[in-house]
């Protein structure tokens, strides 16, 4: 299939943040830091203290080609700005899950689609980026235009410049209530029955391209409980679908399934028990004052078991003023998932085939140094399962950790020859301290 590349005007936004890339970069003591949707966690992905925030508030246009096949976007525009609009049209894109999140940083960092079976990473749709260089030059990023830098956009996040505008592959998905969605709470007794369905849904040597699952340990550490929260979606308006069929015998706490549109599923709870269990909290803890950490294993449904049995040894002695919830989430890393990339002009995330049917799992300075070494000891059962995988995808890693590494020795290789073609004096390694 060939792939055009629609040509579009600068906005006048985009062209004062380039006026201001310009400046900022000729000041090599001022550090910045770029303000999308601000949802990674960690300190200084989103702002800076004694620096210049660049907000990109003013970025938030949403258009489709004349030929329905490309959606543009600003860099700025949540995912649920563009589902509504795609939505009225019948269209889609592979974009993120939790419509708060901002389209900036998830496609930069890979991102995660209900879609992604059917089409990979949300970054192997990007046809097009519009960029702001450390020069403050405005330049387009396609297979055809500085492909080496369309390359390293695709995962290496905003070490090479400042995107402004991503123009995405839209495809049909069809009229309102095209997507099944369940979710679904289950008593953690049943934990093992669970970890069952979703290593045979994850593992199976046939993957269902339209099934998208994400299974969730919460527990809240002032009641002592954990329960499994699932979210099981299906990109095609089919109820009861069979790859759900062993997910589902298992007794539930509560249920729910309906047929329904992105822009309304984004805007859900991702895991409704989390929900439910807000009232325990106090206030302050129900804030977003959250911390993120990831790890990619093999398919087991013993290493999930093992896994649980070590968080809950950690957790259930653990505790701070006001409490906590911790949440750790499974969800199915499938082999046709990662083939895309090399087919639309590759990425760099350094996954392929060989990690397909793997499972990835996310979660003040003590639940941090706890939360580290719950992913370290969930990494050493892995390791003594041979389970383990390098990858670390970088939108739940946390700083401590290192991503970009995990991509592999060449593809960062790739990356560093980007940094230093198209900012050569490395501003954005420099300058922009939350990378």
């Amino acid at each position: 299939m060939r792939r055009t590349t629609q040509r579009k005007s600068p906005t006048a936004a985009s062209q004062d943040i380039a006026e201001a890339v310009s400046i900022i970069s000729g000041l090599e003591d001022c550090k910045f830091a770029i303000k999308g949707q601000g949802h990674a966690p960690a300190a200084g992905f989103a702002n800076v203290s004694a620096g210049v925030t660049i907000d990109m508030t003013s970025l938030k246009t949403v258009s489709v080609s004349a030929d329905r096949t490309v959606a543009s976007v600003g860099a700025d525009a949540s995912w649920l700005d563009l589902y509504v609009y795609l939505d009225a049209l019948g269209l889609s894109v592979a974009g993120g899950r939790n419509g708060a999140v901002g389209d900036g940083g998830l496609t930069l960092g890979g991102g995660i689609s209900y879609f992604s079976p059917r089409v990979g990473w949300a970054c192997d749709n990007v046809v097009n980026f519009e960029i702001v260089l450390a020069s403050g030059k405005l330049a387009n990023a396609n297979t055809t235009s500085l492909p080496d830098l369309y390359r390293a956009l695709k995962g290496g996040w905003n070490n090479f410049g400042f995107v402004t505008r991503f123009d995405l592959t839209a495809f049909q998905q069809g009229d309102i209530g095209d997507i099944l969605a369940d979710n679904i709470v289950q008593d953690i007794s049943y934990r093992n029955e669970v970890f069952r369905a979703f290593a045979d849904i994850a593992g199976a040597a046939e993957c269902d391209p339209y099934a998208s699952l994400v299974i969730g340990l919460i527990f809240n550490a002032t009641s002592k409980a954990w329960v499994l929260s699932t979210t099981a979606i299906y990109t095609n308006p089919v109820l009861n679908p069979p790859v759900f069929d062993e997910l589902l015998a298992i007794p539930t706490i509560a249920k729910t399934q309906h047929i329904t549109n992105l822009s309304t599923l984004a805007t859900e709870p991702t895991h409704p028990a989390a929900t439910s269990f807000a009232p325990l909290l106090s206030p302050s803890t129900t804030s977003s004052n959250w911390a993120f950490l990831t790890g990619t294993y093999g398919v087991s449904a013993p290493h999930l078991s093992a896994i649980f049995d070590s968080l809950n040894a950690t957790v259930s002695t653990f505790n701070i003023p006001n409490g906590i919830l911790w949440s750790v989430a499974f969800e199915p890393l499938p082999t046709i998932f990662t083939q895309y990339g090399d087919l639309r002009g590759e990425n760099s995330l350094g996954t392929s085939p060989r990690d397909g049917n793997a499972t990835d799992s996310a979660s003040d300075a003590l639940v941090e140094q706890t939360a580290q070494r719950m992913m370290q000891d969930a990494a050493a059962i892995a390791r003594g399962m041979s389970l383990l995988h390098r990858f670390q995808y970088i939108n739940y890693a946390d700083p401590s950790q290192n991503p970009i590494g995990s991509y592999g020795w060449e593809n960062v290789q790739r990356l560093r020859a980007a940094s230093r073609r198209y900012d050569p004096r490395g501003v954005f390694q420099r300058q922009v301290p939350g990378v």
